[in-house]
């Protein structure tokens, strides 16, 4: 901690956010006065906080009856400048523990941290890379509005759709300034950058590395994006399906595994060619995640996104540099061997995204599952895998005990109530398609 005295003195740093990922992935905490929490032995916090629905809603249900605290852990690691901010001040995740220092099941960081530690037990490090999908909208009226491109591209489906161009990026340098000069303050290991398919749609990958703290990065970067848009009178879109008729956002994660001792990929033999535990951690995913796709898709909205030849997948084929599949392996050396899971929408919690990626890889590792045969055609011609509705979702991750048990019983159980509870609130909401062509008519 003395260290990290040292660095807030010398950056002059007054406040601190104390924060938190909630199970939505947004962040929750505290705003504390530098001198406070370094004297202040620990800070404390409503488990409530973490069961929050995306419509704002505390779920007291979910938590224990007498609404406990939980005590908030530093992880000195994580603590950096914030980049919008007027009066010095950073930031500093915190890990969510219970009085007696057990880690609370619901957290999502935990939920990461228990995956990440069924590895360690075998000798094995995952290694991650999340591609984070995005828009810049122009700023909305009201909440209600229909979002619209910035103005430099026009609107959609005109002569400024220019996919893939960089022309596009440099139309907007101020806001993508920015945004890189906040990743380089919340050290977020930003990578290449490209305008995609959508109108106004963007692509940032980050860089591979530790399964956690990428983690920590793709939750801060969505929260940064945000405040640059903002200050650019732009609005930044994590939504998995914003546009009816335009690209969905995706968080495709690439992933892989290496010996802690020696960080040799464990996919590869000595010999350059594919690990048994290759095609077992294929056929993990193949196998778990049609029944895991809450996680990947978390709103009512995330499975609009999952659609045929919309660069979405709709099954678990897999193959060799094939982009029609839901597991892609892309081409490289043994060293480089990995799989590139394309289900994840950006909507989902990047903590729980990855947590259930490496869950479901590895209790194909566990039970030595065999994968299918690779596709070499398009995966769109193959039967649908998931399912089709937030409420179907809720039923298969509810009933499949092998995922609980990896995720934790108490966080599937407790993911799967708040979902149901945001699945019911949608179901009342009338829409203005059963107004038009309802209401005077049926």
């Amino acid at each position: 901690m003395q260290d990290s005295a040292n660095w807030l003195h010398s950056h002059g740093i007054r406040t601190i956010e104390c924060l938190f990922s909630d199970i939505t992935g947004s962040a929750r905490g505290k705003l504390v006065p530098t001198a406070s929490l370094l004297t202040t032995s620990e800070l404390r916090f409503s488990q409530v906080g973490l069961v929050q629905s995306v419509s704002g809603h505390c779920l007291q249900q979910l938590v224990p009856e007498l609404d406990p605290d939980m005590r908030l852990l530093p992880d000195a690691s994580t603590l950096r400048q914030l980049p919008w901010s007027r009066e010095p001040a950073a930031m500093l995740i915190h890990d969510c523990l219970h009085e007696d220092g057990s880690l609370v099941e619901f957290a999502p960081r935990n939920v990461l941290k228990r995956v990440v530690a069924r590895y360690a037990e075998l000798g094995l490090t995952p290694v991650v890379a999340p591609e984070m999908e995005f828009y810049l909208f122009a700023r909305r009226s009201s909440l209600d509005a229909a979002p619209q491109a910035p103005a430099c591209y026009g609107s959609p489906g005109d002569s400024l759709r220019q996919p893939y161009s960089l022309d596009r990026l440099h139309d907007l340098d101020a806001v993508l300034g920015d945004i890189q000069h906040g990743c380089q303050c919340l050290g977020i290991g930003a990578d290449t950058l490209l305008q995609e398919v959508g109108c106004g749609q963007l692509e940032i990958n980050l860089q591979h590395g530790d399964a956690i703290a990428l983690a920590d990065q793709a939750f801060l970067f969505k929260r940064m994006v945000r405040e640059a848009a903002a200050r650019h009178q732009l609005e930044a879109c994590f939504m998995a399906k914003p546009l009816a008729d335009d690209a969905g956002s995706a968080m495709h994660i690439h992933q892989s595994l290496v010996h802690a001792d020696s960080g040799r990929n464990a996919f590869s033999l000595d010999n350059g060619q594919p690990a048994p535990r290759f095609a077992h951690y294929i056929a993990g995913l193949q196998h778990y995640l049609p029944d895991a796709l809450l996680l990947l898709a978390p709103y009512v909205n995330s499975f609009r996104r999952l659609a045929p030849f919309t660069a979405a997948p709709i099954n678990v084929e897999w193959g060799y540099d094939n982009r029609t599949c839901g597991l892609r392996i892309p081409h490289g050396g043994p060293q480089a061997r990995r799989v590139e899971n394309r289900l994840p929408g950006v909507d989902a919690n990047p903590y729980l995204a990855l947590a259930t990626t490496l869950a479901c890889g590895l209790l194909g590792m566990q039970q030595e599952l065999q994968p299918t045969a690779p596709l070499d055609s398009s995966a769109y011609g193959r039967p649908y895998a998931f399912p089709r509705t937030q409420l179907e979702a809720v039923e298969r991750l509810s009933a499949n005990a092998e995922l609980a048990a990896m995720l934790g019983p108490q966080f599937v159980a407790t993911y799967c109530q708040l979902k149901l509870s945001e699945w019911q609130e949608f179901n009342r909401q009338v829409s203005p398609w059963e107004y038009r062509h309802l209401l005077s008519q049926a």
